[in-house]
């Protein structure tokens, strides 16, 4: 028979957290049957009464205060609307705590035998005082820990941003201005100014463009579409003029996008350029290069068809993509997504807009 193992019992180190709650509660709980109840020292049965009915209280509102703060930051987190999470705080906190003193009040009196409607006699309701009072304190050392929480974690992500960010910036300064970029360029002008000499000079133009567009756009958090879709034309000029028939593309009409959209700059440049260096193209299997944006959904997506070609360890860190994802999740909730299928890749991104 297979031997049987003994329960495992939690590591003392997850306890430690209750433990502690535990022991605070305990604490409260004394000190304040000691500070409410002097007279009941005589009377070990109403000490008892006194610190069971204290102790119900205190643990109570911890419970109705703690589970309302796990509450809120689920829906309404302190960093994103400071001022209603505020409100939200001050009415859910009295509101559940006045629930439970209610019940705790109720059970003493049918506990001493009294009709419930005494609950409502000015004495009784000038006894809601002290523990609200309990309640306040309570409630502020609640939620000032889970402020400051939320603001030692807006700080943190924050700091994470700003380096990936820095990361996102210096990987896409190195994309574009790739020396192997440079040297195709420089190869393909050659052929062009001893065959076309007037296809080498709009050649020249488009790109000083496109490293006009690069140094002026990279210090920048957002651009207009249009500009990030007018440097793709000219990236694309380039890169015909390299690939010949081995390369289409199919871009939006310029007149379809809207002035007030913007993306991250050089967006478009990582995925074109990384369709064009992990897929193989030729002129019997072209490498079909499309860049559709749908102003409904508000998303512009870039699909090539998917024909993978190897590639050494030195072209390609494989950080362009997670790079470009933190740059949105920088500025906006809504994801970068990519889909897979056995014949095309699509990366589709968030359009912004400005009001």
């Amino acid at each position: 028979m297979p031997a049987r193992h003994a329960p495992t019992m939690p590591p003392l180190r997850a306890l430690r957290p209750w433990l502690k709650v535990g022991l605070i509660l305990l604490g409260v709980s004394v000190t304040m049957t000691l500070l409410t109840c002097l007279e009941c020292l005589s009377s070990p049965r109403e000490l008892l009464l006194s610190f069971t009915l204290t102790t119900i209280y205190t643990c109570g509102l911890w419970l109705a205060n703690g589970y309302s703060v796990d509450w809120l930051d689920k829906y309404v987190r302190w960093k994103q609307s400071p001022g209603k999470r505020l409100v939200l705080t001050v009415l859910v906190s009295l509101g559940g705590s006045l629930v439970v003193i209610f019940l705790v009040r109720l059970g003493f009196v049918l506990y001493r035998g009294k009709s419930p409607a005494v609950l409502f006699t000015a004495p009784y309701v000038q006894g809601y005082v002290f523990p609200l009072v309990i309640t306040a304190l309570i409630s502020m050392f609640m939620h000032s820990r889970s402020f400051l929480l939320g603001w030692r974690e807006a700080v943190v992500s924050n700091e994470r941003l700003q380096k990936e960010k820095a990361q996102a910036e210096a990987e896409s300064l190195r994309q574009q201005l790739d020396p192997h970029f440079m040297f195709n360029a420089l190869n393909a002008l050659t052929s062009l100014v001893e065959e076309e000499p007037q296809l080498a000079v709009r050649f020249i133009r488009q790109l000083s463009q496109v490293y006009r567009y690069v140094l002026d756009a990279r210090q920048r958090e957002v651009v207009p579409l249009a500009d990030e879709l007018e440097f793709a034309r000219s990236y694309l000029f380039l890169q015909n003029i390299r690939y010949g028939e081995a390369l289409r593309t199919e871009l939006p009409d310029p007149a379809a996008v809207p002035a007030n959209c913007v993306v991250p700059p050089l967006s478009l440049q990582l995925l074109l350029e990384n369709a064009l260096k992990h897929n193989a193209a030729s002129v019997d299997q072209p490498l079909h290069l499309r860049i559709t944006l749908d102003p409904e959904a508000q998303t512009l997506s870039v699909q090539n068809t998917l024909r993978p070609r190897r590639l050494g360890p030195e072209e390609s860190l494989g950080i362009g993509l997670p790079n470009l994802t933190a740059r949105y999740a920088h500025l906006t909730d809504e994801p970068v997504r990519v889909a897979r299928t056995d014949t095309e890749f699509t990366v589709t991104l968030p359009v912004l807009s400005l009001m």
